[in-house]
Order: structure tokens, then C-alpha cells, then sequence
């Protein structure tokens, strides 16, 4: 599969596949379906002490959907530790369109108006397809993640898709479910209302954000 386009895009997500570039500067891109599927349960998800203490202390200013472009760009940078990445020019181009058409979101950290850290992914029914972050300075990707968690709790989102789990998503609470469990649970998000990607307010306190999440807890 060498070009993707946002309605195949989609009928993918639905069906429980997401594509992956082999590499940034290669144009081969190939469909994943992992016999084991990482999601991250929105009623079960937790917070580090410490990171709550971060999050109160509001040292970002949260946006969301303002750079979804230079969110996707920063989430394709070599980083320390982390080496190239899979996020190719066509990954790139079908997410933008995407995001044009109210399917791909992104949350994003700001500090002095300077984008720090974020987080993109896909929106679909009562899902959210997790697909990558970035951290320029300590802890900005993990409040993104938070703050899409609370987003998609107050939105009526059943399903936080992460597709695999890292050590950085463990600590949230993120597990692993069999292919078929995971598309069962899939297949409920994709019935009844859509979410609502916008109902969390753009300017919720970090106590709020805190407090709607234990409140599922």
C-alpha cells in the first residue's frame, strides 16, 4: 500500500486496522492488526501523584486543534531516545486532510506560545484512536494525554484506542486485550451518538480536569 485517502482511512479504524509508514522517509506504507490490542479503559485511568501535582500547577497552556499540523511534524522528529519514527509524508497528508474534515484532533501543550508538547489521533463514533506524541519539555505529552482523557470522559467516549502499550502508557493504566475482545469493544463504540470531542471547555482548570477523571475512577 503505497497512498492512503481519508475514506479508506476510516473504513479501517472501523474495521480495527491502522495503517503505519515502514520508516519517515520511505513511502511504503503497509495495515497493522495486532493480535494484541493496547487501549487505555477511561474508567480505570490513572494518575501519578506527582503528575497530579504538575497538572494543578498548570505550568502549559492547553489548545486543542489549533496546531494539528505542527503537532503531526513535531510528533515525526527524531527524538532522544526514540530514533526515527513511522510518520511518512503520506501519513502526514491523509491525517491533515482528515483533520480538515473534523475526524483527527490534536491536543496540544503551549508554554510562552511555543508548541512544548501534544498528542493526535483519530475520532470515530465513541473512539479515539490514539496515533502519537511529543514532548519538548518534562511531562508536556503525559498532560496532553490527561487532558484527552478527561475530553473524552465528559464527551460520552467509551473506547481510548492506544494500539500498543509502552511503558509511558502503563503507568496510566493501559493493558492489552485480544484481537477479538478488542474489536467486540470497538464495534459497541461504533454504535449509538458520536462523541463529543468538544464538550470539556477550553479553558477547564487543571482541578477540573483532576477531578472529572476520578470521578470515573
Amino acid at each position: 500500500m503505497d497512498e492512503i485517502n481519508p475514506e479508506t482511512l476510516l473504513r479501517a479504524y472501523a474495521y480495527g486496522v491502522f495503517p503505519m509508514g515502514e520508516a519517515r522517509g520511505s513511502e511504503t506504507l503497509y495495515w497493522v492488526d495486532p493480535e494484541l490490542r493496547g487501549i487505555l479503559p477511561l474508567d480505570t485511568f490513572h494518575i501519578p501523584r506527582r503528575l497530579a501535582r504538575t497538572i494543578k500547577a498548570e505550568p502549559f497552556v492547553i489548545r486543542v486543534d489549533t496546531a494539528f499540523r505542527s503537532v503531526m511534524e513535531a510528533c515525526a522528529e527524531d527524538m532522544p531516545g526514540r530514533g526515527g519514527t513511522w510518520i511518512n509524508a503520506a501519513i502526514l497528508k491523509a491525517y491533515t486532510e482528515l483533520h480538515e474534515q473534523g475526524h483527527t484532533h490534536s491536543v496540544e501543550c503551549w508554554q510562552d506560545d511555543e508548541l512544548v508538547g501534544g498528542l493526535y489521533g483519530v475520532s470515530l463514533g465513541r473512539a479515539f484512536f490514539g496515533e502519537s506524541m511529543f514532548s519538548r519539555v518534562r511531562d508536556a505529552s503525559k498532560v496532553a494525554l490527561v487532558h484527552l482523557a478527561a475530553r473524552l470522559i465528559q464527551g460520552g467516549y467509551v473506547l481510548l484506542d492506544t494500539q500498543f502499550v509502552t511503558s509511558h502508557l502503563s503507568q496510566f493504566g493501559a493493558i492489552e486485550i485480544p484481537r477479538d475482545v478488542y474489536k467486540s469493544r470497538l464495534a459497541e463504540a461504533l454504535t449509538g451518538d458520536p462523541g463529543d470531542f468538544y464538550s470539556l471547555g477550553s479553558d477547564v482548570s487543571g482541578s477540573d480536569i483532576l477531578q472529572s477523571i476520578s470521578q470515573t475512577s
